[in-house]
């Protein structure tokens, strides 16, 4: 886990890790290691470690131009054309620079269905997957609305809620990851809009293909599993910037400073799952995947002048630097907790984000964030709608995002303008074995 250097010695007391954001071009790693994209690129994740494990909102930064990931739509739809690998190690859609929108939902088994239903849904939703990705037509149901597309580095990823196993006849397989997660200060979630038997992940960097393939999954599933939520989400599109930068959330912040990356030491055990102890032998390369749907208060952000704005999070608006350093630092500038500014107060405030999230104390907790921006109208009081789609990907929740949001709810000021209101938890199976189908492990493993 990425963690922000600090010369505080009260930094073993501070409660978590600052881990965010697409930092460039990656890709994923197949089941021998990390492809060099994938070391440069995955940074590819989240936002600010607050709100996310409670975070403002991690917005993607644009990546860098390359042969199948290009910078803009030039030369003949090569944005379009752009094609993320559906089979290897871990599923698509972790490792993978986030793309320019995202397509959120969940599905509830029908009564009855069993594991015999379950297995012909994921054999059918893995056939159109691959296809989808591909740039071609889905086998069947496919009404053309993305026909004029390439895939747009489409990716679907599965996941599992702990409600599935029991609906299965699959409760002896249920990982204990899977404990639900504890109410934290503050939450006031809508169960209707979160949890969920069957998640699913859909990134592509053109809103129609991403809406397409929701809409050929939804249809293939009719019978065996009823679509229970949706949320639709956005980041910035490749090629928006004259260089790749580090994106801002809705709060305007620079977002995506730190997150764990692919070439650091122990990356893999972080964020993806072994089999031994107590996980299960299906869950190998898989991971899991905590999702929160968070409200910012923009109207009440919005009224506190920018320097008041950048006491709680404890960074420079203009570049993202922590506030105390020197002229000319920049965001990737290591954070000094101890600096004091010429009043002799600490320059970065005792409840500043960056400083209650303080990774040089977060006991071992990591997570890979990926975070998407969404703004869906007015709420009845007038108030926008809007804030982060929070996804963290973790080898294991108990020790991940569960202690991270546990003490982050209790001492970061940026919580103060934030909201939770829809959460999930899922074990993501590895990626569809050869010749296979998306959670074969699980069903015949």
């Amino acid at each position: 886990m990425t963690t922000d250097r600090t010369t505080d010695p009260t930094a073993a007391d501070a409660t978590a890790a600052e881990q965010a954001g697409p930092d460039g071009p990656g890709t994923r790693a197949d089941r021998a290691g990390f492809t060099r994209r994938a070391l440069l690129g995955t940074a590819g994740a989240g936002l600010l470690a607050g709100a996310g494990a409670g975070v403002a909102g991690a917005v993607a930064l644009d990546r860098a131009a390359g042969p199948d990931r290009a910078a803009g739509p030039t030369a003949g739809g090569a944005l379009g054309a752009a094609r993320v690998p559906f089979r290897g190690g871990h599923q698509a859609g972790i490792l993978e620079p986030q793309q320019a929108r995202i397509q959120l939902a969940a599905f509830d088994l029908a009564e009855g269905a069993g594991r015999d239903g379950l297995r012909g849904l994921l054999r059918r939703w893995t056939r159109a997957a691959e296809r989808l990705t591909a740039g071609e037509p889905a086998e069947e149901f496919d009404n053309q609305v993305a026909l004029d597309a390439g895939p747009c580095s489409l990716t679907l990823t599965l996941g599992f809620g702990a409600t599935l196993f029991d609906r299965a006849g699959l409760a002896d397989r249920r990982p204990p990851g899977l404990e639900p997660l504890p109410a934290f200060p503050g939450d006031a979630l809508d169960p209707a809009r979160g949890d969920g038997d069957l998640f699913v992940q859909i990134g592509a960097d053109d809103a129609l293909v991403a809406v397409h393939a929701l809409r050929v999954l939804q249809r293939l599933a009719a019978g065996t599993a009823a679509l229970r939520w949706q949320s639709a989400g956005f980041a910035r599109t490749p090629g928006a910037a004259a260089r790749p930068v580090t994106g801002r959330n809705l709060m305007g912040q620079v977002d995506g400073t730190n997150n764990p990356k692919p070439d650091e030491d122990g990356f893999a055990a972080k964020v993806f799952c072994a089999a031994g102890g107590d996980r299960p032998a299906w869950q190998a390369d898989g991971s899991y995947l905590v999702f929160r749907r968070i409200r910012m208060l923009l109207d009440n952000w919005e009224a506190l002048p920018v320097d008041r704005q950048e006491r709680v999070i404890g960074r420079r608006k203009a570049d993202g630097a922590p506030l105390g350093a020197p002229a000319g630092a920049g965001e990737h500038s290591p954070v000094d907790l101890s600096a004091q500014g010429p009043d002799g107060a600490l320059a970065i405030p005792a409840d500043a984000h960056i400083r209650v999230a303080a990774p040089a104390a977060n006991g071992g907790a990591a997570m890979l964030r990926r975070g998407f921006s969404y703004h869906d109208g007015l709420l009845p009081d007038g108030s926008p709608d809007a804030g982060l789609l929070f996804l963290a990907f973790q080898a294991d929740p108990r020790t991940g995002f569960t202690p991270v949001q546990r003490k982050l709810s209790r001492g970061d000021g940026l919580s103060r303008f934030l909201r939770h209101e829809a959460s999930g938890l899922y074990a993501l199976p590895p990626a569809a074995p050869a010749g296979g189908y998306l959670g074969q492990q699980l069903l015949e493993g």
